[in-house]
């Protein structure tokens, strides 16, 4: 026997017996044991056919082509491929390797060398064979002493120390393929015939359980499905978004750079600062039809702001600390007490600095970058004395955030640590908050319909099992009255339960892009948290002070984020209104040049973008050259369009004919307005 993947843990009273009883039996004897059945949900918990569990309430099978199944082919092909290295490697130990999104990477500790790229081809052939063998996963319970003496004898000292690891209330658990035996968890498919699509995609390394000075492990990473088709979809969509990758079309495309000294800190170049400000521009109209007040608020504030929302206490880490330069002429214990505690662990040494300063009383140097706009909302709202019917009051921010994501997670422009949000607060009382709701989809449909986005999904996040807060009455009116505006407006919803925020429940909108991927763009988010911490109160009808509701709202979210998403779903190609050039001019030879100007002329004098190309290439050079920024449109100009007024229309690749210049004008400016639901 072999040793292998991941660890597991179970609750002791698995060990009993008795009562329990496969998903297998439960489904064939419910007659609902469909041929492809490889799991099955058990009162919505994930479980293999073949463990047996407590008899549940309700009880389904889970398809081998249900996403839902693709954790746990993907966890057994992760055992697949650890016997498969133990096999042609003796002597390799093996440590964890986990499922992911996207796959499943399994660590090694292997004495003879490193994995090749030919080593890989050996392994992924190698488990083809193991998945022909059609062998069955079963599992078993063992005592702590056998674990140990069975994991002894197979040399596996990395499993050893889970083992050690794993509380001893808890059970342990094998699962066996074959010959193959490991210290795992589960749940399983029934057997290896179930891995049909299976792919290794490159190895990295890592120190056993992320610690310097630990043994260095080499990781391989791979991904699979239930089916070879399956796989070659995923694989072609992999490479179709290589080619989308939003960091190489910004830079092909002149949109935005990053350097070394702004780290996760872009700048957008004049082009992608065009699309940036258009995006911005066009929800400012929308605010104006959907009654918003735009408002301008600080980047930096006292931390007593931040301490009153509760993100000092459960943000922190994530926040830019800011002070003044004359805080370190301060000698005030106080000040020198608040940077320390902030700069930890290097507070000995601020601490040093600030003693031998001046003393300053009265000033708070301690602040925080702004990391999110709803506490300054706060602030306005509870400014001044607010009636009924001051509500609803719907506040909205471009402002400038600032948070510090760690440098592993930090990804071009989708994970940054500067950026804006289309967001907004909208201060309401409970009646009104399904109206506000329904009004904020009419909104989100008009912008996601101009952008082209239009197959959108919508979950119900709900109350998490702990950490909540509030009353459960006030979450089950919240959750009901988001639930009661989605079906009341003719859409569905899938429930996320658990997802919720800690302070309210919220609705998430997914978009899927060009190519097949799901993005969550949207979100509207019940929050009676904040309006209760800042002591917030409107004067009602009864003349009585009253406790309003925000809404947390937002359409595209991040601006930088939704145009990652954005130039991956277009490759790149903006629609005519937002495209920072609409039209490029080209001429045949030098004595079009002339008439090239005075179209591009007439173009701008109406509001159109147009760029004139007055080089002395070749046309085929200037087609080639103006197509590397994918403007909407090419208008090529000879002698023939110089006698007619107008131009040869291309579109792509596509040559769409002759225009005149008027039509042109025309049709360019009618591209030129964002297209609506109804169009």
């Amino acid at each position: 026997m072999r040793g292998g993947a991941l660890v597991g843990t179970h609750r002791a009273e698995e060990t009993t017996m008795t009562t329990k009883i496969t998903a297998r039996e439960l489904l064939k004897d419910r007659n609902r044991l469909p041929g492809n059945a490889v799991a099955a949900l058990a009162d919505g918990k994930l479980v293999d056919l073949h463990t047996p569990i407590d008899p549940p309430t309700d009880i389904a099978p889970v398809m081998s082509d249900d996403p839902r199944a693709l954790p746990l082919v993907r966890h057994s092909t992760a055992h697949v491929m650890a016997d498969a290295v133990q096999r042609l490697f003796p002597g390799t130990k093996v440590t964890i390797g986990p499922a992911t999104d996207g796959g499943f990477f399994y660590d090694f500790d292997r004495k003879d060398g490193h994995f090749t790229e030919d080593d890989l081809a050996r392994i992924e052939a190698t488990m083809r064979e193991i998945v022909k063998e059609d062998r069955p996963f079963t599992r078993s319970v063992v005592s702590r002493d056998e674990a140990r003496e069975r994991l002894t004898k197979l040399g596996e000292t990395y499993k050893l120390e889970l083992l050690d690891a794993i509380p001893e209330s808890e059970s342990i658990s094998f699962y066996q393929h074959g010959d193959w035996v490991d210290l795992c968890e589960g749940p399983h498919v029934p057997s290896t015939k179930w891995l049909q699509g299976v792919k290794l995609t490159g190895v990295g390394g890592v120190y056993w359980r992320n610690k310097e000075g630990n043994p260095y492990l080499q990781r391989i990473y791979g991904t699979a499905f239930p089916t070879q088709k399956a796989l070659d979809a995923h694989l072609k969509q992999l490479e179709e978004a290589k080619a989308r990758d939003h960091r190489k079309l910004g830079k092909e495309l002149q949109l935005f750079m990053f350097h070394e000294w702004a780290p996760a800190s872009p700048f957008f170049l004049p082009r992608g600062a065009w699309v940036y400000n258009a995006l911005i521009s066009y929800i400012r109209t929308l605010y104006q039809k959907y009654g918003y007040n735009e408002v301008i608020t600080p980047q930096v504030f006292d931390k007593a702001l931040w301490e009153r929302s509760g993100h000092w206490e459960n943000y922190r880490d994530n926040m830019f600390i800011t002070f003044g330069s004359d805080a370190l002429e301060a000698k005030s214990p106080k000040n020198a007490a608040q940077l320390s505690e902030v700069f930890a662990p290097d507070s000995e040494a601020l601490t040093a600095k600030l003693g031998e300063a001046n003393e300053r009383v009265g000033f708070n140097y301690v602040c925080g970058c702004k990391a999110m706009n709803c506490p300054s909302h706060c602030l306005m709202f509870g400014a001044d004395r607010k009636s009924y019917r001051d509500l609803p009051l719907r506040i909205a921010d471009f402002g400038r955030l600032h948070r510090y994501e760690r440098s592993g997670v930090t990804h071009g422009l989708s994970r940054v640590r500067t950026f804006s949000q289309d967001d907004a607060h909208i201060f309401c009382t409970q009646e009104q908050m399904g109206d506000e709701i329904r009004s904020f989809f009419e909104l989100l449909d008009e912008v996601y319909t101009a952008l082209g986005m239009t197959d959108v999904k919508i979950r119900l996040a709900t109350r998490p099992e702990t950490g909540w807060i509030g009353t459960l009455e006030g979450w089950n009116r919240s959750e009901q009255i988001l639930a009661d505006a989605v079906t009341g407006s003719g859409r569905t919803y899938e429930l996320a339960p658990g997802e919720g925020a800690f302070y309210g429940p919220k609705l998430e909108f997914h978009v899927t892009d060009a190519i097949g991927r799901s993005w969550q763009l949207g979100t509207i988010q019940v929050d009676p948290n904040l309006p209760e911490r800042f002591g917030l109160e409107y004067i009602g009808p009864d003349n009585q002070p009253h406790r309003p509701v925000m809404l947390h709202r937002a359409i595209l979210g991040s601006i930088e984020r939704f145009l990652s998403v954005y130039i991956e779903h277009t490759a790149g190609s903006f629609p005519v209104w937002l495209s920072p050039e609409q039209i490029v001019l080209v001429t045949v030879a030098d004595r079009q040049i002339d008439f090239a100007q005075t179209v591009a002329t007439r173009l701008r004098r109406a509001g159109v973008r147009v760029v004139v190309d007055t080089g002395n290439d070749k046309l085929t050079a200037k087609i080639r050259n103006a197509s590397l920024l994918k403007p909407p449109y090419i208008g090529v100009i000879g002698d023939k369009e110089v006698e007619n007024d107008g131009v040869t229309l291309r579109k792509g690749r596509a040559d769409l004919g002759f225009s005149t210049t008027a039509d042109l004008l025309a049709k360019l400016l009618a591209e030129s307005v964002p297209p609506t639901r109804s169009a």
